[in-house]
């Protein structure tokens, strides 16, 4: 019995080596698919996660940004076509003289309400020109003229006093002035000259004496120069109808003759002057404002 017990003991042995090896062997062939299998899982969860782009932006947000920037750009359009701020051309007096004031107090925060209040342009000094509906563009100004001027009225006759324009052309810029003085010249006769009132490579002398000896019916320039040639009594005003102001124009900035300071204060200071303040409104030498 004790050798049967021990064979049998023998083999029981043998099965579970035999056993244990077969597992051995199945956790080994187990061990590299269960690798595999959680391998390109991991992997797949790794790549999965979307890099963003430089700036952070994904590829699905281009198509909003795109969508933004071009209403940006169709709104700007839409607001000004060409150089020319058409919003300017569409208001009456009582806009332009809100749209003056409001553009002071923005460029001129130290001012006090007194000095504000002085240079404020009267509502009454406007002409209204919204009916224009050509392009504000330089080669419309002698159309713009002669539609604001009485009818039959001679815009080449010039005054015959020396010095003495019916018209002042207002500009941001010499540049700009320069530009206007040519698109004037289809009211320049022999007798009279556009006057150039402006500092671009001309002195302030050589304005002076070129109003002295000569008779103007319209003069084009800045508000700086003009005032300093009103100052030096060489720049006339008794025959004086109107001042136009080139205020649909624009540069490569967006920037008009009321957005920067450097131009609408000389502005404000040149229309408040008190010889132009006390004929706006008034029955007889009346000055009245265009904006083109």
């Amino acid at each position: 019995m004790s050798t049967e017990a021990a064979k049998l003991s023998g083999l029981s042995a043998k099965i579970d080596n035999k056993r244990k090896r077969q597992a051995e062997e199945s956790s080994k062939q187990a061990g590299p698919a269960t690798g595999n299998a959680e391998g390109p899982s991991n992997k797949k969860r790794k790549n999965g996660k979307s890099k963003p782009k430089k700036g952070g932006k994904d590829k699905k947000d281009k198509p909003q940004q795109d969508a933004s920037e071009k209403e940006q750009r169709d709104v700007k359009q839409t607001e000004t076509k060409g150089g020319i701020d058409e919003a300017i051309g569409k208001m009456d007096g009582r806009l332009l003289a809100d749209h003056f004031m409001q553009k002071a107090k923005r460029h001129n925060k130290e001012l006090t309400a007194v000095e504000l209040s002085d240079l404020s342009v009267p509502e009454s000094s406007f002409l209204d020109t919204s009916s224009f509906d050509l392009p504000r563009q330089l080669e419309k100004l002698p159309a713009f003229l002669k539609a604001f001027s009485p009818k039959g009225s001679d815009l080449s006759k010039p005054s015959e006093e020396k010095g003495t324009p019916h018209t002042l052309v207002v500009c941001a810029s010499g540049l700009r002035a320069a530009d206007a003085v040519r698109a004037l010249r289809t009211f320049q006769t022999k007798e009279s000259p556009i006057g150039k009132l402006f500092a671009k490579h001309i002195k302030l002398e050589e304005a002076k004496q070129f109003l002295e000896r000569s008779r103007i019916a319209i003069g084009g320039g800045t508000p700086a120069r003009i005032s300093d040639l009103i100052d030096t009594g060489s720049l006339k005003l008794g025959e004086l109808q109107r001042i136009v102001i080139d205020g649909s124009y624009v540069d490569q900035k967006q920037r008009g003759i009321f957005d920067m300071k450097e131009t609408h204060l000389p502005l404000l200071k040149l229309l408040t002057r008190s010889e132009f303040r006390e004929r706006y409104g008034a029955e007889e030498k009346r000055i009245q404002i265009l904006i083109f």
